[in-house]
Formats: C-alpha cells, sequence, structure tokens
C-alpha cells in the first residue's frame, strides 16, 4: 500500500505439489486479509484454491467454481492453475464474471520444481511491459512450456527448470 504498487500478481505457495501444507493456518489467515486484496491476479494451484475454497476440485467445473469463489472474495483476477491434471496442464483465468482456458500441453519432465513460482514472475514481467493480462498469461504459459521442454536436469529428485532456455 505504502508503495501504491500496480499490478501486483501473487502465487500463494501454500500446498506443495505432493499435497504438503507448506504455511500455517495463521499465515494463510495473514496472506488472505493482507496481501491478497491488494493483487490484481492470484495463481492458486488446484489444492492451493481448495484450502482457500473449502471444495473439493476434481474437474473443469469445480475449477470455475473454485476461481469464482476465490475471485469474489478477494477482487481480483484468478488464474488457477490446472498443472495437478493428469493429462494436460489446462489453467483457468476467472475475472469479471467471465472464464478463459488457457490450453497447455502436458511435458513430461520429472523437473518441475518452481513452475508456479516462475509462471506467476513472467506474467508479472509482462504486464511491467504494458501487456495486459491475458496476452501476459498467454506468453507466460509459453515461457514455462519452453522451460520445461528444455529438459534441464540438476541434482537430485525434482530439480528446476531451465530459465535460461530461450538465450
Amino acid at each position: 500500500k505504502f508503495y501504491n504498487a500496480q499490478n501486483i500478481v501473487v502465487d500463494p505457495v501454500m500446498v506443495s505439489t505432493s499435497g504438503s501444507k507448506l504455511l500455517k493456518d495463521d499465515a494463510v489467515e495473514a496472506l488472505k486479509s493482507c496481501l491478497f486484496h491488494q493483487a490484481i491476479l492470484l495463481t492458486p494451484n488446484i489444492p492451493e484454491a481448495g484450502v482457500l475454497t473449502g471444495l473439493s476440485i476434481l474437474n473443469e467445473e469445480d475449477m470455475i467454481h473454485a476461481a469464482e469463489n476465490i475471485s469474489n472474495e478477494f477482487g481480483c483476477a484468478v488464474l488457477l492453475k490446472g498443472g495437478h491434471n493428469i493429462n494436460d496442464a489446462n489453467d483457468l483465468l476467472y475475472w469479471n464474471h467471465k472464464y478463459r482456458w488457457f490450453i497447455g500441453e502436458r511435458i513430461d519432465n520429472k523437473n518441475t520444481h518452481g513452475t508456479g513460482c516462475t509462471l506467476s514472475s513472467a506474467i508479472a514481467s509482462f504486464l511491467a511491459k504494458g501487456m495486459d493480462l491475458e496476452k501476459s498469461i498467454q506468453l507466460a504459459k509459453e515461457y514455462i512450456s519452453g522451460a520445461l521442454r528444455a529438459m534441464l536436469d540438476l541434482g537430485k529428485g525434482s530439480g528446476p527448470l531451465n530459465h535460461m532456455w530461450n538465450i
């Protein structure tokens, strides 16, 4: 608030891909009361949207309902990330009582650590360059797909994306 920041994109980072809670309940409440209302876009994954809404999200209809609830509660756009789905990586943008699907290809790569954070950062970067929200999301998804296709393999377990793939 102090800096009157514009185009705040928030990836809640509350639940890991494996389903582990990453924040205590009081930290989640702090995010909800202090930060989410400042955002123009929230980018929860499916498990995080479940925590925020108390809903079980099992299909596209559930995703629409959850994104609508989150958008109405916090007064911002919601990009509900569908990368936890088995067959695809389709994301849902919900804003102003409208929704749009961003179709994503599932890329077989075990090194997916940080994909959500990278996506939200890329969206914020494109917004900072003056692009509108939908174009920013589209370009950010293309960037993520390229980083996954680059197949960087560092360390053990689920490693990071290749953020330098297009340089």
